[in-house]
């Protein structure tokens, strides 16, 4: 059942959303994730629903931290939606559920902070559970919405919606539609982008896609263990020596699928990891060892730009070096200006990706798709079933 049918009329929803905005000194940065949450919190009210929404911040482990509490997101979300949003200041509790149960059609109530209760990430089904009971008591029905966190197994994604009558949110609903196109006969050519720091982190996204793409390109810090396993010099570069040999395998297994490997050719070194150190340009087999590579050098990155704008289908993830430094922006630009020119649908896969295009001048407009969930987006390409999908029956 789409949102559109499901019945909320007179009734109190939980809606789990994902309000995980990026702070600095107490100040949102990033307001791209509130934005993404309103068409749904809108939907709802307008069908004459409560609401009490339910996201976290960070990861404080099960502690009440103040730098992530949901305070700012309360004031920002009544600014968006132009009328109060009630700050509940705790998850559970009599006087959570007195408020909750105040609530009167059209009115909004922000938990705090869910994972300021260990119970949420628990590994423990019962712990988890018994959370999930008392989350059920503040509502008559559930929306799933935050699709960041739908790769969790957690008490207020997994555990609770199995309580209450349910359905996903548009957001929700949206993006796995846009995952369906990259995973279900996808207009071709193909291409993948990825960047971020870590081969660690998409080893298995990279090894799934192999076999389904046309073009991969691969820059960011990861590219470095990749240029090792080739046997260049790499200097002081982030690399990951225990993943070289399975770097190797994907480079075969890449070439063995047809499946054209776009490496950078040169690079922009710096002798420190720093918003004002010098930058060099060398070539990618000859980084001095007492340099590390920051970013994907101009020239490839027209290469990478030119294997993108070829392709119909575009999904991206990482950014391809350092560009909150201006001197190692230019990689990430030239990747995400190339996206805007796709011809068919062009996805920026999440986090720092999205907040790169952000912090660079695009418009969120400018791209086919601004995934909100980088890790879930991942996992779901890797062929993983996630929890807080399988929940919402999707």
């Amino acid at each position: 059942m789409s949102l559109k049918d499901f019945d909320v009329v007179g009734k109190r929803v939980f809606l789990r959303c994902d309000l995980n905005v990026p702070l600095k000194d107490g100040k949102i940065t990033d307001d791209g994730r509130i934005k993404a949450s309103l068409p749904t919190i809108k939907l709802l009210l307008d069908k004459g629903a409560s609401l009490v929404i339910a996201a976290h911040l960070g990861r404080p482990k099960g502690e009440a931290k103040p730098e992530l509490s949901l305070a700012p997101i309360a004031v920002r979300l009544s600014e968006l939606l132009g009328k109060p949003v009630t700050f509940a200041g705790a998850v559970i509790g009599s006087d959570v559920e007195e408020k909750a149960r105040a609530l009167k059609a059209g009115e909004v109530l922000l938990l705090e902070n869910i994972r300021y209760l260990a119970a949420e990430t628990s590994k423990d089904e019962s712990e988890r559970a018994e959370l999930a009971q008392e989350l059920a008591k503040l509502a008559d029905a559930y929306v799933g919405d935050g699709f960041g966190a739908v790769h969790r197994k957690h008490a207020s994604v997994f555990d609770l919606p199995k309580l209450l009558p349910h359905t996903a949110g548009t957001l929700v609903a949206a993006e796995v539609e846009v995952l369906k196109r990259l995973t279900i006969n996808p207009e071709r050519p193909y291409g993948v982008v990825l960047g971020g720091a870590k081969v660690s982190d998409k080893i298995g996204v990279i090894s799934n896609l192999l076999g389904k793409v046309d073009v991969m390109a691969i820059g960011g810090g990861m590219v470095f263990t990749f240029l090792a396993a080739q046997g260049k010099e790499i200097g002081s570069s982030l690399v990951e020596t225990d993943l070289i040999d399975t770097v190797k395998a994907l480079i075969k297994q890449a070439a063995d699928s047809g499946v054209k490997l776009v490496l950078p050719t040169d690079i922009l070194v710096a002798p420190t990891f720093s918003i004002d150190a010098s930058a060099t340009l060398v070539s990618a087999d000859a980084i001095p060892a007492d340099q590390m590579g920051l970013d994907i050098g101009p020239e490839s990155a027209e290469a990478f730009a030119d294997a993108i704008v070829a392709c119909k289908t575009v999904f991206w993830n990482g950014p391809m070096g350092v560009f909150e430094f201006p001197s190692f922006a230019n990689g990430t630009k030239v990747v995400a200006k190339a996206l805007t020119q796709v011809s068919g649908i062009s996805v920026v896969g999440g986090g720092d990706s999205a907040a790169a295009v952000r912090a660079l001048g695009f418009a969120d407009s400018e791209f086919g798709y601004i995934s909100t969930g980088g890790g879930a987006s991942l996992e779901y390409l890797e062929g993983k079933e996630l929890p807080g999908l399988s929940a919402l029956d999707l």
